[in-house]
């Protein structure tokens, strides 16, 4: 409650990225910092022994982790180890260094508890990031997300080039890799959700080498079933290991927020509350197609217990939050391994 009651309300009189940069400042100097790391253990930390699990070989103390978005440049995992996630997922990075799209470019939703943004995936590049987290040492497991470089210019074989660059540059400093195939923010607008651009990317990637690191695929949530089943079958013949539901929603449908408002924000990924039953579907779907054989990430909208356990049960073995910490601070994290435990969801 100390998060809502007192901080909330001085970082929602602050533009979106201007709170999100002053929450990012504050995580940077408790990763830095083993005193301050020590000390948000101390208030937020909960061992949970009922909640450990393995999956691809990992060992996940608990199943909440951070969503990518959060830290893009990774200079946060010891912080976010010590608010009590189960893992972390930095990024999503890219090969070339962007600085993304012209600001405004962050809105809050209030009246729906989400958010729009169109961020064009700004971060400090593959080569910097990657190195920035060579010998980081951790307790819980580091995914790092990829995407392709917002440039326009950039498609084709220079697309898959790119990709091939940053999952290279990764793979010897993640213990996972998400290959983020759906972000809506760059600059031709174009996606590798596209059947064929897929296999051409797999095929570069090559996610079943045994060489290589865990491999998942994040899909968009606004995804029907029958090309939802077209991409899995894509993603099984090259040997892909999870999946990760779901990014950000283009799509405006059943929103309290006013047309007034949405029309001025304009263009963006929706994440948050309002995605939260789309994403549980997708989620379903992914669990189905699969028959339940392949790790799921379900990711949108998790905002409380009862949301986490939607997830679960529509066939998710990891959660990843964001959004939902914005609103309902770093005390979600507990909140919902406390009630996992009350609840005996074990894993």
């Amino acid at each position: 409650m100390m998060y809502q009651k007192l901080i909330q309300p001085i970082l929602f009189q602050k533009d979106a990225e201007v709170a999100h940069e002053m929450a990012l400042e504050l995580a940077s100097k408790t990763h830095q910092y083993p005193f301050l790391a020590e000390l948000a253990r101390s208030i937020y930390g909960l061992s949970t022994p009922g909640l450990e699990q393995e999956i691809f070989g990992l060992k996940f103390p608990n199943p909440i982790g951070l969503a990518a978005g959060f830290d893009k440049n990774g200079t946060t995992p010891k912080a976010m180890q010590a608010l009590g996630f189960g893992f972390v997922e930095v990024g999503s990075i890219t090969a070339k260094p962007s600085e993304g799209n012209a600001r405004p470019r962050a809105f809050r939703l209030t009246e729906d508890r989400s958010l729009i943004n169109r961020m064009g995936l700004n971060n400090e590049g593959a080569d910097l990031i990657t190195e920035r987290l060579r010998n980081l040492k951790l307790d819980i497991p580091l995914g790092i997300n990829i995407a392709k470089t917002n440039d326009a210019s950039i498609h084709g074989d220079a697309a898959i080039r790119d990709y091939l660059y940053s999952y290279q540059k990764a793979l010897p400093v993640a213990d996972y890799i998400t290959v983020n195939i759906s972000c809506p923010n760059t600059g031709e607008g174009k996606t590798f959700e596209d059947p064929k651009a897929l296999d051409d990317l797999l095929t570069a990637l090559q996610p079943g080498k045994e060489s290589h690191k865990p491999t998942l695929i994040k899909f968009t949530v606004d995804i029907e079933r029958e090309s939802l089943e077209n991409l899995v079958a894509i993603c099984e013949e090259h040997g892909v290991d999870g999946y990760v539901a779901t990014n950000t929603s283009s799509v405006r449908e059943g929103l309290r927020t006013s047309d007034e408002k949405l029309a001025k924000i304009g263009n963006g990924g929706l994440s948050g509350k309002a995605i939260q039953h789309r994403s549980t579907q997708v989620v379903k779907w992914l669990s189905e197609i699969t028959k339940g054989g392949k790790p799921i990430v379900g990711v949108g909208g998790i905002h409380d217990l009862d949301s986490a356990i939607e997830k679960l049960s529509a066939g998710a073995s990891l959660l990843q939050i964001y959004t939902g910490m914005i609103y309902e601070g770093p005390e979600l994290i507990r909140s919902i391994k406390k009630g996992l435990v009350k609840n005996q969801i074990n894993f």
